[in-house]
């Protein structure tokens, strides 16, 4: 298991919840894992039912086995203070241009620089060691942006690198590429059975081939349970209304005679039935388009009732049995 793992997924899909029930997935039986948020929505923070994160890492949640899951909401003009420190030695100078504006202004007109700095911070994480030459962290899962500005994201270092054909930002770009393009790290891509962001899934699989990024799962989101099977919808095509009148009348629920409570029934029952087939064909023809990418897919499901904290640790428990940690 690769020990970057980022998430991306169009927007509605549910990326931050997938990607906080990985971290807990990942953490089971003793292992520690960093979960990195780089769009500053506070989402894990709402996941997890605890107060904002801070540009620091801290630990939000305990997994099954004893496992912890640390958080990190990645500040890019902190990171910037960071990067000036650690290689221009900047210190009270560099607080000085934030108070300025400068690292804002920078940070502005240079998108690219933001994106540097976020995916930077998380690599280091996954480089870094104890004295023991133990990695701190077994896993590293970030919640990136989503599909259509997933692979830019990611690829934004080899600009830079371009660019800067010398010196510690030509370096730490090319550092941050050999990390990213390895088999340390693994890109999932969470999706709905729907057309959309299935179509935006494959898209997404095609540019981060054509980047040589890692592709490397396919997480399919809020799966509702099968109700009908192709048996049972063939018989509503062809069962006759009466019948259906009739079936419902031997179960109680009203007279079979016209214009009876039954026979009131059966339009809205039939028109339910005929929706939840063009429901269960689409997700089909959409689930064969997702395993047709040749990547492992993984299924979740729905909660309807909404996601809570009991909710995301089921949700890693299902990811656990799926043989994703």
């Amino acid at each position: 298991m690769s020990r970057l793992q980022v998430v991306s997924g169009k927007g509605g899909t549910g990326k931050t919840t997938v990607t906080a029930a990985l971290a807990l997935a990942l953490a089971t039986e003793g292992k520690r894992t960093l979960l990195v948020e780089v769009e500053g929505r506070q989402g894990i923070a709402q996941l997890f039912e605890t107060e904002a994160l801070p540009y620091e890492e801290r630990k939000i949640a305990v997994a099954p086995g004893g496992g912890e899951v640390y958080a990190l909401a990645i500040d890019p003009e902190l990171a910037l203070l960071d990067y000036l420190q650690m290689f221009y030695k900047l210190g009270s100078a560099g607080r000085a241009l934030k108070k300025l504006g400068a690292i804002d202004f920078a940070t502005t007109i240079a998108p690219g620089l933001r994106d540097v700095l976020l995916t930077g911070k998380a690599c280091e994480a996954v480089r870094r060691k104890e004295r023991s030459g133990r990695f701190v962290y077994d896993y590293v899962v970030m919640d990136a942006p989503p599909t259509g500005r997933i692979t830019r994201f990611l690829n934004v270092n080899d600009e830079v690198a371009g660019l800067a054909k010398i010196g510690p930002i030509h370096n730490q770009a090319q550092a941050v590429m050999r990390v990213l393009k390895s088999s340390e790290t693994a890109v999932h891509l969470v999706t709905l059975l729907e057309e959309m962001p299935v179509q935006e899934t494959v898209d997404g699989i095609a540019e981060l081939r054509s980047a040589r990024l890692p592709v490397g799962r396919i997480i399919v989101n809020m799966v509702r349970p099968e109700v009908l099977d192709e048996t049972d919808l063939e018989l509503v095509r062809s069962v006759p209304r009466s019948t259906v009148a009739r079936s419902l009348s031997s179960a109680g629920l009203g007279g079979a005679r016209r214009g009876g409570h039954a026979e009131r029934l059966v339009d809205p029952l039939l028109t339910q039935a005929e929706e939840y087939a063009e429901r269960y064909t689409l997700e089909h023809e959409q689930r064969a388009v997702l395993t047709e990418l040749g990547l492992p897919l993984h299924e979740l499901p729905l909660f309807a009732e909404g996601m809570d904290l009991a909710g995301l640790y089921e949700l890693a428990r299902e990811l656990r049995e799926q043989g994703v940690s």
